[in-house]
């Protein structure tokens, strides 16, 4: 399988807030793993996140807008990877 990523990951440890307005609003508390220049990898308890839905986000004091590219659902703990939504 190849590499399809652009950007070099960097661990990062934090928490961040998803903001999820479909199917139903709410915001979903997760923490950081890695990030880059185009994403980040988060982990949290949110098993509803399919890929290409676009969600809002909130890390300290960086926010905006990123697509869900994949979720992988764990036994303990659910992982998505987010590409950033460049703002206009």
């Amino acid at each position: 399988m190849s590499e399809r990523r652009r950007d070099a990951r960097r661990p990062a440890q934090g928490e961040v807030l998803l903001f999820v307005a479909e199917p139903l609003a709410c915001r979903i508390p997760a923490r950081l793993l890695d990030t880059s220049a185009g994403g980040f990898r988060a982990a949290h308890h949110y098993a509803a996140l399919a890929a290409g839905q676009e969600i809002r986000y909130r890390c300290d004091e960086r926010q905006g807008r990123a697509r869900v590219i994949w979720t992988r659902v764990m036994p303990s703990r659910v992982e998505s990877g987010f590409l950033l939504i460049p703002s206009p």
